[in-house]
């Protein structure tokens, strides 16, 4: 791994070295003739979340990292694959759905699909670290400094502008930023007018392999167990906490005492009193999805491709997924990087479409359906709660999609 290489042309270039662009990398290098002929981008800019402009002080505490990764089995069985599992993690093995102020909840078992664990949550530096310590051994070419663009794109490949340097590549792919462009027209787009609450709250009555997720009219709230390193503790939370924009700003800024009184109201006191350890972000929360996600020689996955509501921890699940199927589809073409790919990355979204579609459908729905505020509706989801849970033949299609995605 050479973060200062200087680059005359590549097979692939990969802009964006967070775990979606990581992973594919890594995946390439398996079948690449010359694994130094992937490129891999990592840009300086920062991956923590900035202080808030009200109320700076807050996010320079001393504390656990709120920014949580909820990876599910079909995540884990590639990250394992590729020597790149982190240790430490926090095990779910049930996962506790249920309306505030409405009867109906759902429990799904990790025993109901024959696994040890429905995901584990990790800190996503230790994700982010795990990953790019294979990257050092894989023979990949990483660039790291300022942010690489595609300056244009012909026939035959497009050009990178790194800095200084430019380099032709015969595929680009865009895991990180905003995909092809933002025209609305290309794009389904959602403002939800909501914002997520992201702190780590330790509970007093911790239930250890539970995870949470509390729908409420504002927005769902979930907790996830989460193992810090720091103690052998098994009572620390990752809360992200999605309401409207002003309720988040004053839950952000909040002493611990509001904040904590504030959630039990919310949440209820399963696990008695929850108190924030260090500090709290927001950030808005929006949906886009791109229709198409080849444009001739340049991809786009992950983050890139689909922005997607928190709920239920999908958005990286996806986008592993799309950076597995991309890796699958290129391999026989690494094989003689002379010849063209269009006919492959055309399959490659193709392939790509239904998991997207459902994924992006399941997340865009279920915050919106439990927010409308509307008491029959309110009743319906409830209903549909206790259906879920009295009936496994429901049940078990939805959260499978959610464990693995749907795979072809």
């Amino acid at each position: 791994m050479d973060m200062a290489a200087t680059v005359k042309d590549a097979d692939i270039t990969i802009l964006g070295a967070g775990p979606v662009g990581s992973a594919l990398a890594l995946l390439l290098a398996r079948t690449a003739l010359d694994p130094s002929r992937i490129v891999l981008c990592h840009s300086w800019r920062g991956a923590k979340p900035a202080p808030a402009a009200d109320n700076p002080a807050k996010t320079a505490t001393p504390g656990p990292d709120p920014r949580a990764l909820a990876l599910n089995h079909g995540s884990r069985v590639l990250l394992e694959g590729l020597d790149a599992w982190p240790d430490l993690g926090a095990s779910i093995r049930t996962v506790h759905v249920s309306q505030r102020g409405r009867l109906g909840r759902t429990l799904i078992h990790h025993t109901d699909f024959g696994v040890s664990e429905l995901g584990t949550v990790h800190q996503y530096t230790r994700v982010q670290d795990t990953l790019h310590a294979a990257l050092a051994k894989s023979g990949v070419t990483v660039l790291q400094g300022d942010t690489a663009v595609i300056a244009s794109q012909d026939a035959d490949g497009a050009t990178i502008a790194q800095a200084n340097q430019t380099w032709r590549t015969a595929v680009a792919v865009q895991a990180e930023g905003g995909g092809f462009d933002n025209d609305p027209a290309a794009a389904l787009q959602r403002e939800y007018n909501q914002h997520a609450v992201l702190a780590v709250v330790r509970a007093a009555r911790p239930a250890p392999g539970w995870a949470w997720e509390r729908f409420t009219r504002e927005g769902p709230l979930a907790l996830l167990p989460v193992h810090t390193g720091t103690s052998d503790n098994n009572d620390l939370y990752s809360l992200v906490w999605c309401c409207s924009p002003a309720r988040a700003a004053q839950l952000q800024s909040a002493d611990d005492a509001t904040f904590a009184r504030e959630l039990a109201n919310t949440f209820g006191e399963r696990m008695g009193p929850l108190h924030a350890v260090g500090p709290r972000h927001m950030f808005p929360l929006r949906m886009q999805w791109k229709r198409e996600i080849v444009q001739g020689r340049r991809v786009i996955i992950g983050n890139a491709a689909q922005s997607l509501h928190p709920v239920a921890g999908q958005g990286l699940n996806l986008g592993l997924r799309d950076a597995a199927r991309l890796a699958q589809t290129l391999g026989p073409w690494l094989q003689t990087p002379q010849t063209s790919p269009n006919m492959l990355l055309r399959q490659f979204a193709q392939a790509r479409r239904g998991d997207r579609t459902i994924t992006a459908g399941i997340t865009d729905l279920l915050p919106r359906v439990f927010a409308t505020g509307w008491s029959p509706v309110e009743h319906a989801c409830g209903l549909a709660l206790l259906a879920l849970d009295t009936l496994p033949l429901l049940r078990r299609p939805l959260a499978r999609h959610l464990m693995q995605g749907l795979r072809s």
